[in-house]
């Protein structure tokens, strides 16, 4: 049953009203004037206002500030556009006209309530998500966790700049995504570019843009992922992997907010927060010379560190809880649960591919499952090893730099990992890893 207040001067429309709206199922409080319904009521304790325009001393219009939220409807014997408008300017959520037809009342009255319902419905939603998963989903109950979320909250409502650290699979890019949506910007684009994704040669125009003719292929003048970032958000993932000369162009719009084409001698203003993330040891990239420490310091404004989730065994189980449900609704499959075996072999496993490799081991696990309980053997988990297969191998090693060596240049480095069975971004690590830059 839904709870009414009436504020109406004239006795007889009100008690009219009262005995309608009761046979209709609803509790109805009454009023004579504003001053009354706010001394002897407790405003926002209704679903729904329905008040005179014209009242003794002030217009119904005035409860509108003290209800927070709750919807007021105005009804009126002066039916002049004018009156509505003023009304609905003043945040009425609906206007009506004496006389007017019962039918057409019980219509507007039942859709503001069902909405007002709606809004306590959703905000007791948020509020149970909020306290489940603190940060935009993300599941975190060990310290190490909490102090992200912490970090998160705080620096969001700023324009600061953020590096955030963890290795990969870690969820670097659910951070920057969390930090943007509770951000003042989060109705502004969010732009995520992988640094390492993109081949040197076109970097600084995929980032900065070009004009027509600046270089061979150039037919048209094309704006950059950062002018497209203009008033939201850019993330810049994997940013130790970003070459000099694009670092300098990125250090420009973080210190003076503009940007300036390949090619173009004028320069942009933009309003862009910067979001970057690595696994790399950016310290030692500074120290080799390979990463500029003006720009490491502009973009440390904050640092938010994520923990391997090998440190965070209390996590691991609700965590993979989460990751099934999910698996199973993007694969409109029933829910799914885990064997005895398969919570034992999650729980036990390091998970050197941190959350993304659980994500992957629990979607395949789904897609292979004759059942609705997942078994150890359909996670499929890769023995454990110390390190690095190729690491230990010194002729796999040999093998690796012989054959980057003699194909880099014919091959593309899409093609060379291909031929490794590798991806991209591992022939990248390995690149660094034994010193094998690629050819200019």
């Amino acid at each position: 049953m839904s709870r009414i207040l009436l504020v109406e001067d004239e006795a007889v429309i009100r008690t009219e009203l009262r005995r309608f709206l009761t046979r209709s199922g609803h509790e109805i409080a009454e009023a004579a004037s504003v001053r009354e319904a706010q001394s002897d009521h407790e405003l926002t304790s209704f679903d729904l206002v329905i008040a005179d325009l014209r009242l003794p001393g002030e217009p119904g219009t005035a409860l509108i500030p003290h209800v927070q939220g709750t919807p007021v409807l105005i009804m009126t014997s002066y039916a002049t556009v004018r009156s509505a408008v003023d009304a609905m300017k003043a945040g009425a959520a609906d206007y009506i006209s004496k006389p007017f037809d019962h039918d057409e009342l019980l219509l507007v009255v039942e859709r503001l309530v069902q909405h007002k319902l709606r809004l306590r419905q959703t905000a007791a939603l948020k509020s149970e998500v909020e306290r489940v998963w603190p940060v935009d989903g993300m599941i975190g109950a060990c310290q190490a966790m909490q102090d992200v979320f912490d970090r998160i909250r705080k620096v969001a409502p700023t324009s600061s700049t953020v590096l955030i650290l963890g290795e990969s699979g870690t969820g670097k890019e659910l951070v920057a995504r969390a930090v943007h949506r509770q951000s003042p910007r989060r109705e502004a684009p969010f732009i995520a570019v992988n640094c390492a994704a993109i081949p040197d040669g076109l970097i600084e125009s995929e980032l900065f843009g070009h004009e027509k003719g600046a270089f061979t292929g150039a037919v048209a003048a094309s704006s950059g992922l950062v002018e497209a970032a203009d008033g939201g958000t850019l993330f810049l993932d994997e940013i130790g992997e970003l070459p000099a000369a694009a670092q300098a162009r990125l250090l420009r719009v973080l210190q003076e907010g503009e940007v300036r084409r390949v090619g173009s001698a004028r320069s942009r203003k933009v309003d862009v927060r910067m979001l970057a993330a690595t696994h790399r040891d950016l310290p030692q990239q500074l120290r080799d010379g390979r990463f500029r420490e003006d720009l490491y310091f502009r973009l440390r404004v904050l640092e938010i560190r994520l923990p391997p989730l090998r440190e965070r065994k209390e996590d691991l189980l609700p965590l993979a809880d989460f990751l099934l449900a999910q698996a199973c609704k993007r694969l409109n499959r029933p829910l799914y649960s885990f064997a005895p075996d398969a919570r034992d072999a999650i729980a036990g496993h390091r998970w050197p591919g941190n959350v993304r490799e659980l994500d992957n081991a629990i979607e395949r696990a789904v897609i292979l499952a004759d059942s609705d309980q997942l078994t150890e053997d359909l996670l499929a988990l890769a023995p454990e090893q110390p390190v690095d297969q190729l690491e230990a191998s010194p002729s796999l090693i040999e093998y690796f730099k012989r054959f980057v060596q003699e194909h880099q240049e014919k091959l593309s480095e899409t093609e060379l990992a291909r031929r490794l069975g590798i991806s991209r971004k591992a022939l990248w690590e390995r690149r660094i890893r034994f010193s094998l830059p690629r050819p200019k």
